[in-house]
């Protein structure tokens, strides 16, 4: 069995906007606690982000792409208990209003993973906390 993160956000912006900033590399190392050189959101593509903030290493693979509603891609981190790896899904939906409904779910923690799944829970709002100041209008 496994646990899965699963939030919802709105972003005032036009979900063209939203999903370049999800998927374009020196954009997301704007916004995410990790950065990137090489992420592209292409089917069987592999890349690796680094932390800011701590020394650590995500790999990924792009799993799924339907621009510009939906991303999925493998989500490894090397832990305290050895490498662990996670799903993340994004789903994008244009509002009535023209604003963008966001979701997120990153899935396949293990289900003892509680601490893991409540810093993935805070740390996800706490990037699209980021990503939202980044798409506020000039």
């Amino acid at each position: 069995m496994s646990e899965t993160v699963s939030l919802d956000f709105e972003l005032k912006s036009p979900i063209e906007r939203v999903w370049h900033a999800l998927t374009d590399a020196a954009t997301l190392s704007q916004w995410m606690f990790f950065e990137t050189d090489d992420f592209e959101p292409v089917v069987g593509h592999r890349f690796r982000m680094r932390g800011k903030a701590y020394v650590g290493v995500i790999e990924g693979e792009i799993l799924a792409v339907d621009a510009p509603h939906r991303l999925s891609f493998t989500w490894v981190t090397e832990g305290q208990l050895g490498p662990s790896a996670t799903q993340v899904t994004w789903t994008l939906a244009t509002a009535a209003d023209g604003a963008t409904r966001l979701h997120l779910e990153h899935s396949g923690f293990a289900r003892e993973a509680t601490r893991e799944t409540a810093g993935a829970k805070h740390g996800w709002t706490a990037q699209i906390g980021q990503l939202q100041t980044l798409l506020l209008p000039a």
